[in-house]
């Protein structure tokens, strides 16, 4: 069955959700595993595109936005469905995506922005209603702590 983790940052920065991002892929993909990331929107996947290409200057992460490249390790995504299931969903879109289920691991990035946090506790009682191994984790103001 597929695991959730809530990733959930104390601001409402919509920045910061994206770097939390990065460095979640980021660290997915120095372990080998296959991502598919979706965003819902055609703006924050070019957002999220951009930001791959430079939040690190000593390394690359090989990805693609809505391409055809099955073999590409890292999948952006606002409409196209996954090719090829891979590891993990790292989910930035407000709904649950119809084939999360797909995958091992599902990653959820919630900020405290109010759409963003309440559209996140949708989606937690959604997974939750359905049996879905969840779990929680607060990161604080670097977004790189757990607390």
């Amino acid at each position: 069955m597929t695991r959730i983790d809530f990733y959930v940052l104390d601001d409402t920065d919509p920045g910061q959700r994206l770097r939390t991002a990065c460095r979640l892929i980021g660290k997915a993909y120095g372990l080998g595993h296959r991502i598919h990331v979706h965003t819902g929107s055609k703006a924050l996947s070019m957002q999220l595109d951009e930001l791959l290409w430079t939040f690190r200057d000593v390394s690359f992460i090989p990805h693609q936005v809505e391409g055809e490249d099955a073999d590409c390790p890292v999948q952006i995504c606002h409409e196209q469905e996954p090719q090829n299931a891979g590891d993990i969903l790292v989910n930035l879109d407000t709904q649950v995506p119809l084939f999360f289920s797909r995958f091992e691991r599902v990653a959820e990035i919630v900020n405290q922005d109010p759409a963003i946090r309440d559209a996140g506790r949708e989606r937690y009682r959604f997974y939750k209603d359905r049996g879905y191994d969840l779990s929680h984790h607060r990161l604080g103001a670097s977004a790189g702590t757990q607390s």
